[in-house]
């Protein structure tokens, strides 16, 4: 079960195991992240598959040459015809409903083979509001929002599930991804009110790129087992993100507003984010994954995608 993190039965020993990225992936879902860890993987010659709810990048995938499968696990009966035996499952679909995440359970119920490992992507939002406060992977959750409720139980079902099966597993307690097109561009454009920075917490975000570097560093080793917080470790704020954004790129700054005006200012689904704060201690992550991080610096992974997506960077960013 998840319990913590001295507890697990699976421990990286760096000096015996030898790390080759040529374990093949079983992708499940086909979002931000997972469109761009299997373009990553087909470059680098990586043996990939994915299963998609549509068919809506059947085209793209099919362009990519990527094997997959269209299968709806909520509604859809047929089974999963992926081989799973030889492969680590990177699960990035979002939970579906409340209480445990029946998405996940039925992958799970389809499979008539085991995978070499199963890593799932989850969120920080699992701690809950911290009020700024350093987290480990010890730290017990403390979900505020039916989300993050949502993901403690997929984490627990996980867990217990891989434990029956006895196959390593991996949780990936996620922050803010940003990157190319996840940057607050519109949010400037819109006028959108930000926390004043004595207002804000600390912030954890991850570029896309080093994410999926976590993803594969947890995948390419069966012992690196367990819960991993996981960001760049700069403790920039949102608020610090939206003024480098605008400065960056010659938008107007944000409008700031003081957290008792917040409520009723900002949205609710948005708020929700803003309105916890904490900071994720990723020295594990650093430990035992050891990912080759490009951008542990934000202001260096703004400036890479701004570029990427063909925007001037007029003042680049310092710090």
């Amino acid at each position: 079960m998840l319990q913590g993190v001295k507890g697990y039965r699976f421990h990286l020993d760096t000096a015996a195991i030898i790390m080759q990225r040529t374990q093949p992936i079983l992708l499940v879902g086909y979002g931000y992240l997972g469109r761009r860890l299997v373009k990553h993987c087909v470059a680098a010659g990586r043996p990939v598959c994915v299963l998609t709810r549509s068919g809506a990048h059947q085209d793209e995938l099919e362009a990519l040459g990527v094997e997959y499968q269209i299968l709806d696990l909520d509604t859809d009966s047929g089974s999963l015809t992926i081989p799973v035996a030889d492969k680590v499952i990177l699960y990035t679909a979002p939970p579906a409903g409340p209480g445990t995440d029946p998405r996940l359970l039925s992958l799970l119920g389809r499979l008539n083979e085991l995978p070499a490992k199963l890593v799932y992507i989850s969120t920080s939002g699992v701690y809950g509001d911290c009020q700024g406060a350093r987290v480990d992977e010890n730290t017990p959750v403390n979900p505020g929002s039916e989300r993050a409720r949502r993901r403690v139980a997929a984490e627990r079902a996980v867990s217990e599930w891989a434990e029956d099966k006895q196959i390593p597993w991996t949780v990936l307690r996620v922050p803010g991804i940003y990157g190319p097109e996840r940057l607050p561009l519109a949010a400037l454009a819109n006028g959108d009110a930000f926390l004043r920075p004595e207002d804000a917490g600390p912030g954890n975000r991850i570029h896309v790129d080093d994410l999926l570097e976590c993803c594969l560093a947890a995948g390419d080793n069966p012992r690196a087992s367990g819960v991993f917080n996981v960001s760049d470790g700069d403790p920039l704020s949102a608020t610090g993100f939206a003024q480098a954004t605008a400065r960056a790129t010659g938008l107007k700054a944000p409008r700031l507003i003081s957290r008792s005006e917040a409520p009723q200012v900002i949205g609710p689904g948005r708020w929700s984010f803003l309105s916890e704060s904490r900071l994720l201690d990723v020295r594990r992550m650093q430990e035992k994954l050891a990912p080759a991080l490009k951008y542990s610096n934000p202001l260096d992974g703004l400036v890479a995608s701004l570029e990427e997506m063909g925007i001037e960077v007029v003042n680049p960013p310092q710090g």
